[in-house]
C-alpha cells in the first residue's frame, strides 16, 4: 500500500470515528450478534461520511483500490470499517475494477472472513453478482464450485448472487445452485433459497411456481414459503 492509499484508509477511519454514536453502538452490535464492536454509525451517516472523503481523495489504479479495500477490512477494529471496505469496493468510480473477474479472489476473502449475512449478502449481490453479469463465462464456473463448497457462506453466495438480476438471471445456474443446497438444513441456506426464488418470481412467476411444484417435497417449508410469498395466494401449487 502506498502512502497515499494509507492516508485514505486513515481518513475513512477518522471520519467514521468522528461520526460515532455510542448510544447506538451496543444495540447495533447486539442486533448483528457481532463479536466485533460497533461505532454506532448507521448506514445513511456512513454513506455521507464516505462520500465526503472519497470526493476529495481518489484511488489512482486497481492495485490501490484493492489494497484500500483489504486494509479497511483486514485491519478493522469496528464493524463499520468493514462496511466501509465494501462501500469503497462498490464506489461508482471503481466499477471497472469491481466488475472484473480478477476481483473474485478479493470477494471470496470477504465472504469467508466476513462469515455473517450482513457482510456476505452485500458482497454476493452487489459485487459477485455484477461480475457474473459482466463476464458470465469467467464467473459462472466459480459460482458453481461455491454451490458445493464446505463453507456455507460460499454456498449462500452462489444461491443469492443473482438476486435483483431480473431478465439477466442465468436461470440454469440458479437452478443448479438451489438444487445443490436444497437438502441443507442450515437456516441461512434455506432462507437464501427462498429469497432467490422469490426475487426471480418478480420476473418469471410461472418458472418459480413450476420449480416449487416439481421440488415441493425437497424444499424446506421456509424455502417454499419465501419463494411463493409474492405469487398470488389463490394460485394453487400442485406437487409432482
Amino acid at each position: 500500500m502506498s502512502r497515499e492509499d494509507g492516508r485514505l484508509v486513515i481518513e475513512i477511519r477518522d471520519a467514521l470515528h468522528a461520526a460515532a454514536d455510542p448510544v447506538k453502538a451496543e444495540p447495533m452490535r447486539a442486533y448483528m450478534k457481532s463479536e466485533m464492536p460497533f461505532l454506532g454509525v448507521q448506514k445513511p451517516a456512513r454513506a455521507r461520511v464516505l462520500r465526503a472523503v472519497l470526493r476529495t481523495r481518489a484511488l489512482p489504479d486497481r492495485d490501490a483500490w484493492e489494497s484500500t479495500v483489504r486494509a479497511l477490512w483486514d485491519e478493522a477494529t469496528f464493524r463499520e470499517e468493514r462496511y466501509a471496505a465494501t462501500d469503497v469496493a462498490q464506489a461508482r468510480p471503481y466499477a471497472e475494477w469491481a466488475h472484473d473477474p480478477a476481483a473474485l479472489p478479493l470477494y471470496d476473502h470477504l465472504i469467508v472472513t466476513g462469515a455473517w449475512w450482513d457482510h456476505v449478502d452485500d458482497v454476493a449481490i452487489r459485487l459477485v453478482g455484477r461480475v457474473l453479469r459482466t463476464d458470465p463465462a469467467a464467473a459462472a464456473p466459480l459460482v458453481r464450485t461455491w454451490s458445493r463448497d464446505p463453507d456455507r457462506w460460499r454456498r449462500r453466495t452462489s444461491v443469492i448472487c443473482q438476486v435483483g438480476a431480473g431478465e439477466e438471471t442465468d436461470v440454469e445456474l440458479l437452478r443448479e445452485c438451489v438444487l445443490a443446497n436444497i437438502y441443507d438444513p442450515d437456516f441461512f441456506l434455506r432462507k437464501g433459497i427462498g429469497w432467490a426464488l422469490r426475487q426471480y418470481a418478480k420476473h418469471d412467476p410461472a418458472w418459480v411456481r413450476t420449480f416449487v411444484s416439481i421440488h415441493y417435497e425437497q424444499l424446506s417449508p421456509l424455502s417454499r414459503r419465501e419463494a411463493l410469498r409474492n405469487i398470488l395466494a389463490n394460485t394453487p401449487i400442485t406437487t409432482s
